[in-house]
């Protein structure tokens, strides 16, 4: 492969702030129609070279499902005055809801950070960094003498998480051929629940260990040395590069000449010698949307960065408000009202729909770039918010048919990986402007994770005020507004570069 040219880093050039685009927000369609001239552009890549582009940014999100399924034996394991091998065992409530969640508002404080520091310190160095916090944080709350050290180590790890989750899909994006992206942004989500699976079998080994949480812990370290190692070897994103160009933040030529050299080594030997007129393409094509222009922080919520804004924010806050962390808390009563003694032991039932959504996210991965993300989306909603009924309807009047929740419950989960899962990450890196994207990602992840935690919280106490079965009916209701949502709002990208999906934008 080839190197970058220069001694300097490509991404020393600073970016200001993303946001004002176009006039208006017109619809994406499926049409497949040239953006300039009369000629459609595919990407020639080699598999091989897509593949580290793609490997390294997604160890973040394996990293984020490691903590996921990794903190659910933690918690068991610090608990035990005989296996946690501290003094300090003896937590309150509050407590082990500020270890169990201390990523998550570690991820909070991430994802608002981001808005203002990615376009500073680029796709690549954010990846970095937050590599280094996950090391940083993985070691602080392995080695952590009390409660208040190990606090801090979950929060550093968050933020690691939030930065993270908010730039990886921008680097994929941004250097993945235009034919292969939707599969593998998707095959990132593959990556986060595969580390969730990791994470239970290890903890499930290791609950029993004296101080086994420090080693549930501490496991991830070497997966974040790998992840910062990668990202440090990696190119920067020539699209970030010529942004930089187009916007006279560096010299253009030099910017451009480094995007070359970065184009060619994440495409390798089958781009040949069409790296300069791709490169140059994306400059023509950056022109002709705009995004010569700098922009404020207040017009990213004008024309068609609202909508964009709409459509990305819109559909993470369905992705997590259709109430997939409240399904989830009911798996292992499910399975065992249907005769499954196994089901007893949470961390199996964890690994068991660990599998399926790996199976299922798996099937996604090979068919979002033949069908599409609307098709997709709508179905597998679709088959969701049937399921929400069916479970409102088994905790309210079919208690008898056990076997009715079973089989909703895996409906769900499966479907959930088919659509929501990784076509909601997928989306949120492909629909912002690329100078708006760094900040309106941001938001996005924000938006995803304060659901999330909103859902987290809200559930036990609606539960005990509704019930478990008016709370899947409300579920099931809002699954059907997300429906809608969908059907009017979200466009399909299937196909088109990051250019032509801004360019559509504009009509």
């Amino acid at each position: 492969m080839d190197s970058v040219s220069g001694s300097t880093d490509p991404e020393q050039f600073t970016l200001s702030s993303l946001g004002k685009v176009g006039k208006s927000s017109g619809e994406i369609d499926g049409a497949q129609e040239p953006l300039i001239n009369g000629e459609r552009h595919y990407d020639n890549y080699s598999v091989l070279s897509a593949i580290l582009p793609f490997l390294f940014p997604a160890l973040g999100g394996s990293l984020y499902g490691y903590d996921i399924g990794a903190t659910s034996c933690a918690t068991i394991s610090l608990e035990s005055a005989t296996l946690s091998g501290i003094t300090w065992y003896d937590l309150s409530s509050v407590q082990l809801g500020l270890i169990t969640s201390g990523s998550l508002y570690g991820a909070l404080i991430g994802s608002a950070l981001a808005f203002n520091v990615a376009d500073f310190l680029g796709r690549r160095r954010e990846l970095i960094v937050a590599a280094i916090l996950y090391l940083v944080g993985s070691m602080v709350t392995a080695l952590a003498p009390d409660f208040v050290v190990m606090v801090i180590g979950r929060f550093l790890f968050g933020i690691g998480i939030g930065l993270a989750m908010h730039a990886a899909p921008m680097y994929i994006a941004e250097t993945a051929p235009s034919q292969i992206r939707g599969r593998l942004i998707s095959l990132k989500e593959f990556f986060i629940v595969l580390g969730m699976v990791v994470g239970y079998t290890v903890g499930s080994l290791l609950v029993d260990t004296v101080s086994g949480w420090r080693f549930m812990y501490g496991a991830s370290i070497s997966l974040a040395v790998v992840m910062g190692i990668g990202m440090w070897w990696l190119p920067a994103s020539p699209r970030w590069l010529l942004l930089c160009a187009i916007q006279g933040k560096g010299n253009m030529q030099d910017l451009r000449q480094t995007a070359i050299s970065c184009m060619c080594r994440l495409r390798g030997e089958a781009i040949g010698e069409s790296a300069p007129q791709q490169v140059d393409e994306i400059l023509a094509e950056l022109a002709y949307v705009g995004e010569v222009k700098e922009s404020g922080i207040a017009e990213m919520f004008q024309g068609k960065c609202l909508k964009a804004l709409i459509i990305g924010a819109g559909l993470v806050f369905f992705q997590q408000i259709t109430g997939q962390p409240s399904v989830l808390y009911y798996a292992a009563s499910i399975f065992q009202s249907a005769g499954f003694s196994a089901a007893s032991d949470a961390t199996r039932v964890s690994i068991l729909l660990g599998v399926l959504k790996l199976i299922m996210t798996g099937v996604a991965v090979t068919v979002i770039d033949r069908v599409g993300r609307r098709p997709l989306l709508l179905g597998g909603v679709s088959v969701m918010t049937i399921s929400l009924f069916l479970l409102g309807s088994y905790y309210t009047f079919l208690d008898d048919a056990p076997a009715v929740a079973v089989a909703a419950l895996l409906l769900y989960v499966g479907c959930y990986q088919l659509s929501f899962g990784p076509i909601g990450w997928l989306l949120i890196s492909e629909i912002f402007p690329l100078r708006l994207r760094g900040r309106g990602l941001s938001i996005a992840v924000l938006v995803n994770f304060g659901t999330n935690a909103l859902v987290t919280f809200a559930f036990s106490p609606l539960k005990a005020l509704l019930g478990a079965g008016i709370l899947f009916f409300i579920f099931g209701g809002i699954a059907i507004l997300s429906l809608v949502f969908i059907y009017f709002l979200i466009p399909e990208t299937k196909g088109l570069s990051l250019e032509e999906i801004e360019a559509k934008l504009l009509g």
